[in-house]
């Protein structure tokens, strides 16, 4: 991939899934930093394989971007349940597996969607779901799966788990931008949520690996931000003739497979750690509207 002459010249990225979303912004943020990296070939339920990459790239951290989220969504995954278990459990756990036998910190990126609104964290409380907090929706089974590698990943000192949710990024015209996934829907839900920016957090994510930090994270911007809302900023920046229909969650349950988690995460932890971190609607803002922007 091109060795940095005047970047980080100690470090050495491996990453997996060259061929997804944030596998493909993770490289081009590291061309940018001047980070030395190569993407990993081998699959990740196969341990050899991973084991002659590492030999291969020697890196200084290893970043999993692989897995599978199901396309067009995780209905998919009902219906594909021993492919989504070799994905987003046998490979990550040998991933995760490998990389301690290596005294490697694996940067993994996971999800927040394993967790709905309950008593305790009611919708619209801010009261959101801390780091320690223990999975409540299984609805779906690419839920299931990540919050039984999530729990099984907590006896791995040398992984950083990154709690994704509802990702966004600055490029409208990527299919899996939740903006652009809600913009073409016929009707859209209209529920506060956890969000991540990716323009903001891949970074810190890559800031996060410098640092060796390990352990779970809430891996979204502060506060949250509901479909509407998003909608709404759409229609002010991009186009002013936008409009869309809502629709109740039993009536969004007659056109999925799987139910859809909704909720609040806690994100102090990582607020701490970045004090410089955006809540999520001035993020929005930053990172994809004003940029984006076509009204006057």
């Amino acid at each position: 991939m091109g060795h940095a002459v005047n970047g980080e010249t100690s470090l050495k990225f491996l990453i997996y899934g060259r061929t997804g979303w944030i596998g493909g912004l993770l490289g081009y943020l590291c061309k940018k930093q001047g980070i030395d990296f190569s993407y990993g070939h081998g699959r990740l339920e196969n341990r050899s394989q991973l084991e002659a990459d590492i030999a291969c790239v020697k890196p200084t951290h290893v970043f999993n971007a692989a897995g599978v989220t199901g396309r067009p969504n995780v209905d998919w995954c009902e219906s594909h349940k021993v492919e989504t278990i070799r994905a987003n459990v046998s490979g990550t756990l040998t991933l995760a597996d490998v990389c301690r036998d290596k005294g490697l910190v694996l940067i993994n990126y996971a999800t927040g969607c394993i967790f709905e609104y309950d008593d305790d964290h009611p919708l619209g409380s801010g009261v959101g779901f801390k780091e320690e907090d223990t999975p409540n929706f299984v609805g779906s089974f690419y839920s299931k799966t990540k919050a039984m590698v999530e729990e099984l990943l907590k006896n791995y000192e040398n992984v950083c788990t990154l709690r994704v949710r509802m990702p966004i990024s600055s490029d409208l015209s990527n299919p899996r931008n939740f903006i652009t996934k809600i913009t073409k829907y016929e009707k859209v839900v209209n529920i506060p949520n956890s969000m991540t920016i990716l323009d903001e957090l891949l970074p810190i994510s890559i800031e996060m690996a410098k640092r060796n930090l390990t352990g779970i994270w809430n891996f979204t911007n502060p506060g949250v931000v509901s479909h509407n809302e998003i909608l709404e900023m759409f229609r002010d920046y991009i186009d002013p003739s936008f409009s869309w229909k809502n629709f109740t969650l039993e009536e969004q349950a007659k056109v999925i497979v799987a139910p859809r988690s909704n909720n609040e995460l806690d994100a102090t932890k990582l607020k701490t750690e970045f004090p410089e971190l955006l809540s999520i609607k001035e993020s929005l803002i930053k990172y994809v509207f004003e940029p984006n922007k076509k009204t006057t």
